[in-house]
């Protein structure tokens, strides 16, 4: 089974390039954040064309996350069950669903903004939040896995020039915490091979020639228990997805399942 998760950055503007990956790249169970599209908008009958069924969190603002898989999609559950609200409602950062027996969610973490903002505060909720959402299926023994955009670098490693970080969010000792939180609860890092250069970044912002020159972080994450580490045959950061004109700032990362 090959497993992906990919921030779209728009799926309107994405969709032809989204669906020649999945057509080329033999994906079956891709994990979608950052629609910008509403339910309604999402594009399922384009994708069922090519064999896959969609479940959709969305409310056409600046989140949005999706699965779609062409090897079943069960017991889905939109949200993040427990986690807080923002605004005086749940944004759409959360949905799960089984795909052949493999329990997967697909997360659009808070960005945080700025650490004294209030988005910061809700960001280290929302994380806590998951951690108990996430605890039972973590334990099981089922293969299980949280994939998506965290916003959050795991280490000084996964940035580009720790440096110039200082006192931003996605770096925090709190952020960081939240995620060795989450693995504590028994989920692993899946660390991606990067295909060029030595670190397997997944994000380079669109300014200042960043992708070029290779300034990026590794913010899109896939943890996963130990029933899914174990059957990991493979993993890549498909970085070829961000060049050229139209690309997400983000690129995919795939994960191949002896399952």
């Amino acid at each position: 089974m090959r497993i992906a998760t990919w921030n779209v950055n728009s799926i309107t503007a994405r969709l032809p390039r989204l669906l020649a990956w999945l057509e080329s790249s033999g994906t079956d169970v891709l994990c979608i954040q950052e629609t910008k599209c509403t339910e309604e908008q999402f594009p399922a009958d384009e994708l069922r064309e090519l064999g896959y069924d969609s479940a959709v969190n969305a409310n056409g603002r600046w989140n949005g996350v999706a699965l779609v898989s062409r090897v079943g999609l069960d017991e889905v559950v939109k949200g993040l069950p427990g986690g807080p609200d923002y605004g005086g409602a749940q944004e759409p950062r959360a949905i799960s669903a089984t795909c052949d027996g493999v329990r997967v969610w697909s997360v659009y973490v808070p960005n945080g903004r700025e650490i004294a903002h209030d988005h910061y505060a809700y960001k280290l909720r929302w994380l806590e939040a998951l951690k108990a959402s996430v605890a039972e299926d973590a334990a099981g023994e089922r293969p299980f896995a949280v994939l998506g955009d965290f916003n959050v670098a795991p280490t000084d490693e996964d940035v580009w020039d720790p440096a110039l970080f200082e006192g931003a969010t996605h770096v925090t000792p709190a952020e960081r915490a939240a995620l060795a939180a989450l693995r504590e609860a028994g989920l692993s890092d899946v660390m991606p091979r990067p295909l060029k250069y030595d670190r397997p970044y997944t994000y380079w912002d669109y300014r200042e020639l960043r992708f070029p020159k290779n300034k990026g972080m590794r913010i899109d994450l896939v943890y996963g228990n130990e029933p899914f580490t174990k059957a990991v045959k493979d993993s890549y950061v498909d970085r070829e997805q961000r060049k050229g004109k139209g690309a997400s700032d983000h690129a995919p990362v795939v994960v191949d399942l002896d399952i």
